[in-house]
């Protein structure tokens, strides 16, 4: 069963249908990059360079959450690129990371 998955952006939001089993996927592709920020962050870009995020969803729409831990100082700086489109419409934007972690989180607490 999919609830809609709000997604606060820098400027604005938009939700879409997601379910809870892919939310929880985004939840372990979040956690790993975490892991990779921290990595990158601790060790002053001195470190072999990380493997980025990309996590995709298929359902009624098309999401696609991008990030590249190498290229920020810390987790709560960094952002993420959000792509979300169907047949008629395509959105490129970018989220807080800190935000996404949040809506995220909320989406798994409602649909449990």
């Amino acid at each position: 069963m999919s609830s809609k998955l709000m997604l606060n952006l820098v400027e604005g939001s938009v939700a879409c249908n997601f379910t809870l089993e892919a939310a929880q996927n985004l939840q372990e592709a979040i956690a790993q990059l975490m892991a990779s920020l921290k990595v990158a962050a601790t060790k002053g870009g001195k470190t072999t360079p990380q493997k980025p995020m990309e996590y995709q969803y298929t359902g009624e729409v098309f999401l696609e959450i991008f990030c590249n831990p190498n290229i920020w100082p810390s987790p709560f700086a960094a952002k993420v690129l959000i792509t979300l489109r169907d047949d008629r419409i395509r959105l490129t934007t970018e989220a807080e990371l800190t935000r996404l972690i949040e809506d995220v989180s909320q989406f798994v607490e409602q649909a449990s």
